[in-house]
């Protein structure tokens, strides 16, 4: 079914791409549509390029994982259009014709902004990409049942075949279907979670044909005497131990035990055999270095899995690994890892209020979020931890933490604005500048990204313009609050993957049956589609509009920009591949937090400053926006995720905080200002 179902979604789309293809031969047509987009469309249009897979992946698995600290992506990313609608829509469509820099440029007649804009344009679409392009590989992994990177492969061929043969026609129809689906089905699966409400007694079974059930994590009994405790598991042993010590205090906050015990197998006419982990039927190979014993009578085998001491009892919690040895072979709980033994889904609502007992039934929407935020109720939520065993094996164990409903609901979790116990005054202070930073970004980014902007050239008029952002806001603001729901849902069915939040809302879905789940993933891929269209496109305007003229210092025919657009396409597009499957297990609505930080440091202040500053110099918007530029990518690569991705020391990156914004942008505002005062006096 969901295969047949993403099949049936790449046909229409590519259907939609081949048809409106013969209106793409002149550079009107293939970059802006010849201006020929009704409001409405383009309104639907604007939602399906603008709800990337960020705000339908990202924003949901982070509600999931860090409750109401998640939200306020949503609440950002929905601000920023208010800057849209009554600042940038109608100049913008008043100024343009094909391209940001034609806004920009249209009062100087300077190719350096050209190639600034055209610059910067082409650095954001790309760092937007990225992130749309980890959400393809991590929808198309379990919908198809094939590796992370063919996913991406997938996605940025179909993409390259919209764009290069369509142009802005065939993109925008893409993105006004996306936008469509999108809200019908966010609507569907919302009112679905509202009818089941929350059940701490059953889960939903999990994806794969087996239908099994998803797995309750096993508590055993543990005397503490000395070092290693004693396990009441028969023929089991503690062989290893590791702690977790808090940052700041130096003190015992959890540890973990390996232990080794025996599993039954069933040997197979092969010689191969088979033992059930976690509920999933885990074959074995003799090479791998497994060996047959016997215990109590039956044929076993011995696997080492990690244990959690439960924090104030005497019981051991049950987790879940993934470990590389030494000789690079990689163990899933305990079991080698094969498409069959991957680690169980995680999550779920253990308490509730008394008054519910164990089951609420169906709920109200306000009724949920109230249920969610009683201090009576109790979330479990996935967390991991990363350590290196005594015996050399590079561990990451996934655990689960219960949450107070009332913490769960409130800021906190995933930015801590809120001083720690011990933690020093100055962290408070960064962890707040990071805050701080990431909702400016979000606020000032929306109205500056390449994507939307060329948007405002595909309709007639600066009044459809400012229509189309109405609708848009309309549409996003409904998603917006559909998200809550459904990250609420996913942990409260279960249906959370611990090593990626991206996949909440997919496996919301699939909790409810396996049609919702090829409908969701189709209409997931689709967005992933309709957002990557946008953002090459944009690239491919930037290049062969833009910088291309001013590089080869001479006029190119419509013919030739028509063919250097469609080549860019390509090559965005192969870029964009190669990203993605860099960047697989970072979250895409983080991922997507820089793109708007680059975007609001290098283009919102000389479009502002363009429209409302008439002392403004062309000096000043190119120094502006090769500041903001440099800026926000640079201190991006300097920060403590990237300084992670290099293999270092997060603590020791240059950088103290994940997002740039709150340097980059007041810089680049202070530059054009500077800039412009300096040089007003020159004949421009």
């Amino acid at each position: 079914m969901a295969i047949a179902v993403f099949v049936v979604f790449v046909a229409l789309v590519l259907a939609v791409s081949t048809h409106t293809s013969r209106r793409a031969s002149s550079v009107g047509g293939y970059f802006v549509a010849n201006s020929s987009i009704r409001w409405g469309v383009n309104g639907i249009a604007f939602a399906g390029g603008y709800l990337s897979v960020a705000s339908f992946l990202g924003i949901c698995g982070l509600i999931a994982f860090y409750g109401f600290d998640g939200f306020l992506y949503s609440i950002g990313f929905l601000a920023g259009w208010i800057v849209a609608l009554f600042v940038i829509a109608e100049p913008m469509k008043r100024m343009g014709t094909f391209t940001f820099s034609d806004a920009l440029n249209r009062k100087f007649s300077r190719p350096g902004i050209q190639l600034s804009a055209g610059l910067s344009v082409l650095v954001v679409s790309l760092f937007y990409l990225v992130p749309q392009m980890v959400g393809a590989g991590v929808l198309v992994e379990p919908l198809l049942g094939i590796p992370h990177y063919w996913g991406v492969i997938i996605v940025g061929t179909v993409v390259i075949l919209i764009v290069a043969g369509g142009g802005m026609t065939s993109t925008t129809y893409v993105q006004f279907f996306n936008g469509g689906l999108l809200l019908t089905f966010a609507t569907i699966l919302t009112i679905a979670v509202l009818a089941r409400g929350v059940d701490t007694r059953v889960l939903p079974t999990e994806e794969g044909t087996e239908g099994l059930e998803s797995y309750r994590f096993e508590r055993i009994p543990a005397s503490f005497n000395g070092e290693m405790p004693l396990i009441h598991i028969p023929g089991a042993r503690v062989t290893d131990r590791h702690e977790v010590l808090d940052r700041y205090t130096g003190e015992q906050k959890l540890v973990f035990y390996k232990v080794s015990r025996p599993v039954s197998v069933a040997i197979a006419d092969t010689g191969s055999y088979t033992a059930n982990i976690k509920g999933r039927t885990v074959r074995f190979e003799d090479f791998h270095g497994w060996t047959i014993e016997e215990f109590q009578g039956r044929s076993s085998i011995r696997i080492e899995e990690w244990w959690m001491h439960e924090p104030g009892t005497n019981s051991l919690v049950e987790t879940q690994h993934r470990s590389v040895l030494p000789d690079g072979t990689v163990l899933v709980n305990g079991g080698p890892e094969t498409l069959a033994n991957r680690l169980r889904q995680m999550g779920y609502v253990s308490e509730i209020p008394e008054s519910y007992g164990r089951s609420t039934g169906a709920v109200g929407p306000i009724e949920l979020l109230s249920i969610f935020s009683d201090e009576s109720t109790v979330v479990q939520r996935p967390m991991s931890t990363a350590f290196t065993a005594d015996a050399g094996e590079q561990v990451t164990v996934h655990y689960e933490n219960p949450t107070s409903g009332s913490v769960f609901m409130r800021p906190g979790l995933m930015f801590p604005v809120e001083p720690r116990p011990s933690e020093p005054a100055f962290t408070t202070l960064l962890n707040r500048l990071n805050f701080i930073s990431l909702m400016l970004a979000l606020f000032l980014g929306t109205s500056a990204l390449p994507h939307i902007l060329i948007r405002y050239y595909t309709v007639p008029s600066a009044e459809a313009a400012r229509k189309s952002t109405i609708v848009a806001i309309a549409g996003i603001g409904l998603f917006y609050i559909l998200t809550m729901y459904l990250g609420l849902g996913s942990v409260a069915s279960g249906a959370l993957n611990p090593e990626t939040s991206n996949m909440s809302a997919p496996l919301l879905a699939r909790s409810f049956g396996e049609i919702l789940f090829a409908m969701i993933s189709g209409i997931a891929f689709t967005t992933v589609l309709a957002t990557v269209s946008g953002l090459i496109m944009a690239a491919s305007g930037a290049v062969a509009h833009d910088l291309m003229g001013n590089i080869m210092h001479r006029e190119v025919s419509d013919k030739a920009k028509v063919l250097a657009g469609r080549i860019v396409a390509i090559v965005v597009g192969i870029i964009g591949i190669i990203l993605g499957i860099a960047f697989r297990d970072m979250n895409v609505s983080f991922l997507v937090g820089w793109a708007f930080a680059v975007a609001a440091s290098a283009n919102l202040p000389s479009l502002l400053f363009m429209l409302f500053w008439k002392r403004t110099t062309a000096q000043g918007i190119i120094a502006s926006i090769l500041t903001g530029l440099a800026a926000s990518v640079g201190l991006i690569m300097l920060s403590p995720d990237m300084w992670a991705r290099y293999g270092l020391d997060p603590a020791s990156a240059p950088m103290p905080i994940n997002q740039p914004g709150i340097i980059s942008i007041p810089l680049s505002f202070a530059v054009l200002i500077l800039v412009s005062l300096a040089t007003g006096r020159r004949k421009l």
